[in-house]
């Protein structure tokens, strides 16, 4: 009998820079994937409370000492989400109200300790029986992201069970991160969760890169964002003047096979649920001609170790 799952990118807005509307319309997109019969159901790139796509854009992020781009990251600060939290264990009890395995991006905030003014971008993992499976921390910012977030860890490198099926994921630019990839091929992933702001021609390309290297299942997930939505603090630049409801965000999410083929092409400029029954069975059919963690890798010539150091 085929094993099989049906999954769901919700390729929609939060609501930019406030965490408790962001987390009332995440229950509502959560019911509606669950009507749709989800199962599986994944957001984008710190969809919590928002990506700062207005770090490429708004000319004042390159002033040193600019008090109200210190106002936004203020409030950028304070919506992002604590891990543990009441906040984060509400995710959870959607998980469970709705019967969704959840994959979410986040802004994480540190409460105390080492850490407390800096934001991780994370990537949170809930099960239908409402706990955090999994807390993996983007490894290295990207660019203008060096400005507000830290460096990730080891941690979440793994992948947790839907049955008899392992789910992995990684953040961005991590799919450009050869040994990062290879940690996760080893985690045998059948569905791999690819987050992005936006899923343009070049994360189309790694997306579907990884499916064919990983033969696993990917999930290239975007999600959209307007000019309207972007700080009042911070001044547009003159190309986007004039146009509030521009996508700087775009969506662009889709669905890969473990062939790098698509099963759902990519759907642009439009907020939307993306639902596809994915037939599992195949991971193993693929595997037949590449397998970078077995029969196509030579372990008597190269030696590979993960230095799992514990999160503080």
């Amino acid at each position: 009998m085929h094993k099989k799952t049906t999954v769901g990118i919700i390729q929609h807005s939060a609501v930019h820079l406030d965490l408790q509307q962001s987390l009332e319309k995440l229950e509502s997109l959560l019911s509606q994937a669950s009507k749709l019969g989800v199962e599986l159901a994944v957001l984008g790139e710190t969809w919590l409370s928002g990506y700062p796509a207005w770090l490429d854009y708004c000319p004042e992020v390159a002033l040193w000492d600019y008090k109200p781009l210190k106002e936004v990251y203020r409030k950028f600060h304070q919506n992002a989400l604590v891990v543990p939290s009441k906040e984060s264990e509400w995710i959870g009890e959607l998980a469970k109200k709705f019967q969704l395995h959840i994959v979410i991006g986040v802004n994480e905030r540190v409460l105390k300790g080492k850490g407390n003014g800096t934001i991780f971008n994370s990537l949170l993992t809930f099960s239908p029986e409402g706990k955090l499976v999994n807390h993996h921390r983007k490894l290295m910012p990207t660019y203008t992201e060096k400005l507000l977030y830290g460096l990730g860890d080891a941690e979440g490198l793994k992948t947790v069970a839907i049955e008899d099926n392992q789910l992995g994921g990684l953040i961005c630019w991590e799919h450009w991160m050869p040994l990062t990839r290879q940690v996760m091929h080893q985690e045998a992933e059948h569905i791999h969760v690819a987050v992005w702001p936006k899923v343009h021609e070049m994360h189309q390309i790694a997306s579907r890169s990884y499916a064919f290297e990983g033969r696993c299942y990917v999930l290239a997930v975007g999600q959209t964002l307007q000019v309207k939505d972007f700080p009042a603090e911070l001044s547009l630049p003159e190309q986007l003047q004039n146009q509030p409801e521009k996508y700087v965000l775009n969506g662009g999410s889709a669905i890969i096979a473990p062939d790098g083929k698509y099963v759902l092409e990519p759907v642009y400029d439009k907020e939307d649920i993306l639902v596809s029954q994915l037939d599992l069975d195949r991971v193993y059919e693929e595997k037949m001609t590449l397998d970078v963690t077995g029969h196509y890798n030579r372990w008597d010539i190269f030696d590979f170790k993960l230095k799992e150091n514990p999160r503080e």
